[in-house]
């Protein structure tokens, strides 16, 4: 402190300067967007040569979403997951990386040397996946993995970005079955593996319409629509905190807020002033006043949609699926598009029946009658989409 001294600042002010100007560096250091490198993927095309070979390929493109920082992309790799109706024995596959550098051309020999994607720059790679094998018909899924390591002012930290791609589609000669209920008949409609390269009025388009005719609404399962809009997150990027470590304790076994990752990811979404205060108040008037559900209340409409691991079908079991964005504006949307009167529902075995979004000319009270019984399933059945028919229509 001799430094100090001299210019006549006592120890303790000299403390508190340096407390203040600790504080300024680390609110400034928090403001700072590090290795902000965003990965998106473009079309994946799909390519059957022969029954025993398809080739699989896409691109994926690297985005340096900083204003000043320089990100280094030292290396890519990717790995694939298949899901198959039957066994994989026989069936094999390699995957190539090749960068398509916008000022660099790539090597021969397939090595991914470091590049450095300058702020507001992007990159690009193509993905390749060569799968070879007999009965490659039964695959269903391909879950690419593209493992990539940035370096920056953040340090080196590995990233994965997941993309799904179908390698089947539903046999269209198959004439689904419609059921009965009390109120109307209902078709549930079988589709591919829904991704976030799909859009639900594409998928009203393609697999509804056909069977569609006026007065008919049609009802999606609130997952697929999250799935599709991109909303699942990979556990391994999750880093929970002092809040999502703790309060997951206290809900059930069964809920996807009782793990740290899970009460994590809606931290994340409304904050954890919001969880804490949802919580205390939630368990008071469950001890006090015998009346429960009011954290669900109080910590959004996301504290009651996430489905944490386990929760979806595969490959998304896997991961945390959040609960889909705007579903008001996606109905409305496909009611516009395709003239067919939709909903974004949330229905369980228990014959619970939760109407997350409707359009203006659906009967909310309609749709918990129709879909009392399930007839989506909660199982592999992969119909998120079913048609509804109201008896009353002529």
């Amino acid at each position: 402190m001799a430094i100090a001294e001299t210019i006549g600042i006592s120890m303790g002010s000299a403390a508190l300067l340096l407390g203040v100007v600790g504080l300024a560096l680390e609110i400034q250091y928090r403001r700072q967007p590090g290795n902000n490198l965003e990965v998106t993927s473009g079309e994946w095309k799909l390519e059957k040569p022969d029954p025993n070979r398809y080739l699989l390929v896409g691109e994926v493109e690297f985005r340096n979403r900083t204003r000043s920082l320089e990100i280094i992309l030292p290396q890519v790799e990717a790995d694939v997951t298949l899901l198959s109706k039957g066994s994989l024995l026989g069936i094999n596959y390699r995957t190539l990386v090749v960068p398509l550098h916008p000022d660099a051309p790539a090597r021969e020999d397939g090595y991914w040397f470091a590049y450095i994607v300058k702020a507001g720059k992007k990159t690009r790679a193509k993905i390749i996946v060569e799968i070879q094998g007999a009965e490659l018909e039964q695959l269903q899924t391909a879950w690419i993995r593209v493992n990539y390591l940035t370096y920056g002012p953040e340090g080196r930290i590995p990233k994965i970005y997941h993309a799904l791609v179908p390698l089947q589609y539903p046999d269209t000669n198959i004439e689904p079955q419609w059921r009965s209920t009390p109120v109307a008949e209902v078709l549930p409609i079988k589709t591919h593996l829904l991704t976030h390269l799909d859009e639900p009025i594409e998928i009203v388009k393609r697999y509804v319409l056909p069977y569609a005719q006026k007065g008919d609404i049609v009802a999606i399962a609130e997952s697929p629509v999250a799935i599709m809009q991109n909303r699942f997150i990979d556990p391994a990027t999750i880093k929970p905190g002092f809040v999502a470590k703790r309060l997951c304790y206290y809900f059930m076994s069964t809920s996807s807020l009782a793990t740290a990752c899970g009460m994590q990811s809606l931290v994340d979404i409304v904050g954890p002033w919001r969880v804490v205060f949802a919580f205390i108040i939630g368990a008071s008037a469950k001890v006090i006043f015998r009346r429960p559900g009011v954290f669900y209340e109080l910590a959004g409409e996301q504290a009651r949609l996430i489905d944490d691991v386990t929760g979806t079908l595969p490959p998304y079991d896997q991961f945390i699926v959040l609960g889909p964005e705007n579903p008001q504006k996606v109905v409305e949307e496909i009611q516009r598009n395709t003239g067919i009167s939709a909903a974004i529902v949330d229905v369980n075995d228990l014959k619970a029946v939760k109407i997350l979004a409707a359009t203006a000319d659906v009967s909310q009270a309609f749709l918990e009658q129709a879909l009392r019984n399930n007839p989506a399933g909660n199982a592999d059945e992969q119909t998120p989409v079913v048609l509804i028919r109201p008896k009353t229509q002529g």
